[in-house]
Formats: structure tokens, sequence, C-alpha cells
């Protein structure tokens, strides 16, 4: 794949997407805009759970589908049927990357766990996604975004304080684990460079989403303490949080002593709150924080969000309208970073996507096509890929192993 004769970073290699719903697709979309091959295996007659989750368009695709599956080709193959698992299994042979997150022993029945397959082809890189890890207690259990958001803590500390524990507005443990995914085949192809051989990758949502916690884990490690919830409020930087100005909220966002001079005498007009000793330093000003945040509040709800952020930007104090997302998708940013992508589309005639948010100066990403309908491209792959004629075609869609 090249554009404007300048090569994709994953130009010549193909991934095997045995993955559904989000994590998995979510690292296959990743390689497939940089420009891998990705073939995306789904059953025939229903598809990706995602097929019938959210909102559709041109009465079939779903608006959840659509986020996840991008710059990949689509095939439907049955894999209880013996042709249909032969048919994977040939395709893991001829694949470099090969993503699933059946459950534990799921896919040993068609041939195509990892020991099956690496006979088949020792290159491949192989990634398992799952709830708890190949290993451990809960190897087998499924796992499911809003139940690790829970169990990993993360739900914890998000919420306001002394309200309910809540899950971010979207499946962020998921997500997080696509891209952690998406970095270890990518580390894991570089391996096989020096090697020649591929390996088994073993990821989780729950060590992802863990591993994602960054300062508050180290808080609670390093402390031994039980982190709280702030709501949006940060829990060791102050004023560093959203505000209600006279027309909606405002993020304010001081990161160090000099913008909360300058938020202090340029912002607000009001210096001497900069030399109150209760406020100077951030470790006093977060300590009196319930000093500090009413009289900012005060002031904020005196006069517009626009007022407000263009006196931050003229002092250099990080800061920014709560948009919602429609907003943010049609902000002068969005556009200037060509984040939102008008494609072709089957069924729908076009579709608006998101776009990648990788840029390269050498080997640009893929430029962005519409996700596939359900077993667009079976024909076309099987021909392609395992050279395939038209008879052997029909018969096996006869038999119901393709769809």
């Amino acid at each position: 794949m090249t554009i404007d004769s300048k090569p994709t970073p994953l130009a010549g290699l193909r991934v095997l997407d045995l993955s559904r719903v989000l994590a998995g697709p979510w690292c296959a979309m990743i390689l497939a805009d940089l420009g891998a091959d990705v073939i995306k295996l789904e059953p025939p007659g229903s598809g990706d759970d995602t097929r019938s989750w959210g909102k559709r368009i041109a009465g079939q695709e779903s608006t959840y589908y659509l986020s996840a599956n991008r710059n990949k080709r689509g095939i439907a193959v049955d894999l209880a049927k013996p042709e249909g698992a032969a048919i994977a299994r040939r395709l893991a042979g001829q694949s470099d990357v090969l993503v699933e997150n059946f459950k534990l022993g799921g896919l040993a029945k068609f041939g195509l766990d990892y020991d099956g397959v690496a006979k088949l082809n020792p290159r491949l890189v192989y990634c398992s996604i799952s709830g708890y890890g190949r290993t451990g207690p809960n190897a087998a259990r499924a796992g499911y975004d809003v139940v690790i958001q829970g169990e990993s803590g993360l739900m914890s500390i998000t919420g306001e304080p002394g309200g309910p524990a809540l899950k971010v507005g979207v499946a962020l443990a998921d997500i997080m684990t696509g891209q952690y995914a998406a970095t270890a085949i990518l580390a894991a192809l570089i391996a096989r460079n020096a090697t020649g051989s591929g390996q088994h990758i073993d990821l989780a949502l729950i060590d992802c989403t863990m591993a994602n916690l960054a300062n508050v884990a180290s808080s609670a490690l390093c402390l031994d303490t039980v982190p709280k919830r702030y709501g949006n409020a940060h829990a060791d930087i102050a004023p560093y949080q959203t505000f209600t100005a006279s027309d909606g909220d405002v993020v304010v966002a001081v990161g160090n002593d000099g913008q909360f001079r300058k938020f202090c005498t340029e912002v607000l007009e009001r210096p001497e709150l900069a030399q109150d000793p209760r406020f100077l330093g951030n470790p006093v000003r977060s300590q009196n924080r319930d000093a500090l945040l009413p009289i900012i509040a005060a002031a904020m709800k005196e006069k517009p969000r626009s007022f407000w952020i263009e006196r931050m930007l003229a002092a250099g104090v990080p800061g920014g309208a709560v948009r919602n997302v429609k907003e943010a998708l049609a902000s002068p940013e969005a556009e200037a970073r060509r984040m939102v992508r008008e494609v072709p589309h089957k069924l729908a005639g076009s579709v608006r996507l998101m776009g990648s948010p990788l840029n390269f100066s050498a080997t640009p990403v893929r430029e962005p096509v519409a996700p596939p309908t359900l077993g667009q491209h079976t024909d076309e792959v099987l021909r392609e890929v395992l050279g395939m004629e038209t008879a052997e075609i029909a018969a096996l869609r006869q038999r119901g192993a393709i769809g």
C-alpha cells in the first residue's frame, strides 16, 4: 500500500483479525491504518457482535462497528464448519500477525490456538487479548470493559467526592488494551527480524488498565493509601479542574506556581491570591483547596467562557472550554488535523469516520477506507490469498462454510 508513491509503515504485512467487539478490532485497526492488509474474519449471518450495537446507518451498519474497523477487508467464514476452520488455518499460515480474543481454549478445537498455528507458520506473531490473561486464577473468565474498570480500581477514582464510583464515558479498558496490543505486535515484529521466529503475546485488560493508573497507582503503592475520587479536580494539583462560567464550563489547568501567579494577576485580576500564604506553592495550595476553589468559582461565574479562555490564552495559562462531542469534532483543531474524514460506503453512499491520529513525514498512514460490510471481501481474499477458483468458492458457500 502506498500513498502518492510513499510506502505506508506496514506495507506488505498481513494480519488475520479473529477478534470481535473492541480491544482486538481496535488493535487491528491501528495496524490497518499503518498499512497492513488486515483481513477481518466474522461468522456468516451475525458477524461481529458490534454490528448489532448502537445506532444504525443505511438500515444495517452500526455506528459502534464503524468506530473500530476502518481500513480492513472483511470475510465471512464459519469456523464451526471443518472447511471454514481450514480456510482460517490457511490464512494464518500466510499471515504475519494473528489477533484473537476468544475465551481460553476456544480456538484449540479449530486448530487455531497458538501451538497449532505456530507449527504451520513459525514466523507468526500471535496476539491473544482477554480479560484476565491466559494464565492466573481468572484465565477462563470472560472479560468485559465495565467489569474491568471496576476491578482494576479505575472506577473507584472516577466520579465526584462522596458520590458513586463511575465508569469512564468510553470503553477505556478495551481501547488501552488495543493500543498496548498494537505496540506489542510491532515490537514482536522487530524481534522477528532478529530471530526469524514469531511468538505468542498474552495481553489482559485487567493488566493494561491497572498499568494506566499511573500516578494514582504510584501513590497507593508508595504511601500505602487508598486513592479517593476528586471529580474533575486533581489529587495533587490546584487549581486543576472545571469551573462554571456564566454560559458553560471551563477547564483551568494550572500546572506550576508561575502559571498560578499569572492566573491570579492576569486572568482573575486578584493579585492578592498569589501572595496569600495559604496558596504559596502547589503543595500548600492543594492542602488549602477548600479555601481557594470557592473564590475562583465565584469569580468565574461572572463572565462567559470566551472571556476566560481569551484571558488564559493571553496569559499563557492552560485552559479551554468543556465541549460536547459534536462541538469537539467540528472544532478548528479537528478540521486542521483532518481527524474527521468522509469516505465512500457500500450501503450508505458515504460515512464520516474518525481519522488516524498518527502522522509520519516519510511513511504516511493509509487514507481511510470504510469498514467492510459483512463478508464484503470473501471471494476476493480467497482468490487472492489462497488461490481458490470460482467453482471451489461456490461449493464452500453452498456448504455454508463461507458467507
